[in-house]
């Protein structure tokens, strides 16, 4: 996305790395995530599942979410409403609906699924992702950014420091709304079932991403120094409380609800948001004009490699695990690997599979509306 625009170097790279980053998320799902609960087989399970997917990996969506803002707020002068529409639009949904597609037929090749089965759920493509599809969920905040940001833009423009600073504390103080939810009241704030739209509905979700975007990219002056020194410590304390809220909930053994083991993995809550902020802070220290042509020409490809992945993740993960991949918690996902091993690898070779299958579908003609 945005490839029709001047290339920046550390977006590049953010593109690059938060794209293995997804699949290092997804990767770790084979040794927790069961049917209907998640269970971690053992110690060695908890901890490295914590470490790579709440440590290491958890900033990935919105570090996405916050490039797509970065470079696409304010809007190019001139520019209205629907032609902005148009632009974004015909770049994402084509492939968008393409892989939604083969979401909901692929599973009948792979006899997963039944013809009846496909065309049961077909009817549910325009309303939301497909059932084998859970990573495009991602797409439909995006869409809402998009949505958003003709409407944001004209106030960014001629918002202060101060201003942005304000929304965005408003943003910081929402992201402890998951956690009020579950520790509090499952209500705040006029919530009830006939309204959805808490107090702080407006000032809460990806939006504040795109704001914190912008103030980053027009207001912040820190010197590098600062930035690597600030950044590194709010990448520290956000990952690493993030990785132990789950290590502290995920007892070996013990079958628990998803929500609950994953309480604090939530996009944005307070430690994920500030180990986004540092993650993106210390990318911005990157001071190449553009990034080496290797790492553009990844860049080029995450959208597509994000589409696909998970239809190759699977194919790849069944090479290092023995047993049902699909229930750890029986714990009969061995894998052939040491956790700590298995986990990465998987996410690396199914990001290079991504990666060959992706170029090689960008020499066919219209390939953008395949791959983005």
């Amino acid at each position: 996305m945005g490839q029709d625009m001047k290339r920046i170097g550390f977006i590049d790279y953010i593109r690059v790395i938060a794209c293995f980053l997804v699949m290092l998320v997804h990767s770790s799902e084979f040794f927790y995530v069961g049917d209907p609960d998640a269970c971690l087989a053992n110690e060695a399970n908890r901890f490295w599942v914590a470490f790579y997917d709440g440590t290491v990996a958890r900033t990935c969506v919105p570090l996405f979410m916050i490039v797509s803002a970065f470079l696409l707020v304010p809007m190019k002068p001139g520019m209205t409403m629907h032609q902005f529409y148009k632009r974004r639009f015909m770049r994402i949904l084509p492939p968008l609906i393409i892989f939604q597609l083969l979401y909901t037929f692929v599973p009948v090749l792979e006899k997963c699924w039944t013809m009846d089965d496909a065309l049961s759920n077909l009817w549910l493509v325009p309303f939301n992702f497909s059932p084998q599809a859970g990573h495009l969920w991602f797409m439909f905040p995006l869409i809402s950014l998009y949505l958003i940001i003709p409407v944001v833009s004209p106030w960014l423009e001629r918002s202060s420091a101060r201003e942005e600073l304000t929304f965005i504390g408003l943003f910081a103080f929402s992201t402890f709304l998951p956690w009020l939810h579950r520790f509090v009241t499952p209500e705040l704030w006029g919530e009830c079932f006939w309204n959805q739209f808490t107090m702080l509905w407006y000032c809460s979700g990806y939006l504040g991403y795109l704001v914190l975007a912008h103030y980053i990219r027009r207001h912040l002056k820190w010197s590098t120094g600062k930035r690597l020194l600030i950044g590194s410590l709010c990448f520290v304390a956000g990952a690493i409380f993030t990785g132990w809220s789950f290590w502290w909930k995920g007892v070996p053994g013990v079958h628990v609800a998803l929500p609950d083991l994953e309480w604090s993995w939530a996009f944005c809550t307070p430690n994920v948001l500030l180990a986004t902020f540092g993650a993106f802070i210390l990318f911005t220290c990157i001071k190449q004009p553009e990034a080496p042509r290797f790492v553009t020409g990844i860049a080029k490809l995450t959208y597509g490699m994000y589409l696909m992945h998970i239809l190759i993740l699977t194919l790849v993960a069944r090479l290092f695990i023995s047993g049902d991949i699909t229930n750890p918690a029986m714990d009969v996902a061995n894998p052939l690997l040491p956790v700590w091993a298995a986990i990465p690898v998987i996410a690396v070779c199914t990001y290079a599979c991504c990666l060959v299958i992706t170029k090689l579908i960008s020499y066919l003609p219209g390939s953008k509306y395949i791959i983005g």
